[in-house]
């Protein structure tokens, strides 16, 4: 247990550190589950459990012994790209990074002047005019016109 979830626990109340092994049961309530102790037999274990009660549950060991993964997430603003690699967390780093590589704040910044285009003219009842500009800016060339920055000139003759 790190120091700083230490200090949350600390200053929580709703936050409790039980010092002990796992035992059966523990999975309790929970709607999801990680297994990712330093031992795969106790990980099993988890997994186990948290299978027979209908759990999602995440196994950092063994991921195929789980029923999901979790996915690499690369952020830029809204734009919200999360790679899986069949429960091979090192591949999906790698192509996570190579796509945060590509699509970094220029795609953000975009993202966030079409959504504001699409809410003003969607709130001023001109959804059809959104369409319309929806289709010339964001087509088959978008990547390329982002990546030039003549999207910008673009998108400020709809605004």
């Amino acid at each position: 247990i790190s120091p700083a979830l230490e200090a949350a626990a600390a200053a929580s109340a709703r936050l409790h550190l039980d010092r002990r092994p796992y035992r059966e049961g523990d999975v309790g309530a929970a709607t999801l589950v990680v297994a990712a102790t330093d031992d795969p037999t106790v990980n099993a274990a988890v997994a186990a459990d948290a299978r027979a009660l209908g759990r999602l549950v995440n196994v950092a060991d063994v991921p195929e012994a789980g029923n999901f993964w979790v996915p690499a997430v690369h952020r830029a603003g809204d734009v919200v790209v999360a790679v899986t690699a069949s429960g091979v967390p090192a591949v999906a780093m790698r192509i996570r990074d190579a796509i945060a590589a590509r699509f970094d704040a220029r795609y953000a910044g975009v993202t966030t002047r079409l959504q504001a285009l699409r809410r003003r003219l969607i709130d001023a009842g001109r959804g059809a005019e959104w369409r319309d500009a929806a289709a010339q800016l964001v087509g088959e060339d978008f990547c390329a016109r982002v990546e030039d920055g003549s999207i910008d000139e673009r998108v400020a003759r709809w605004g």
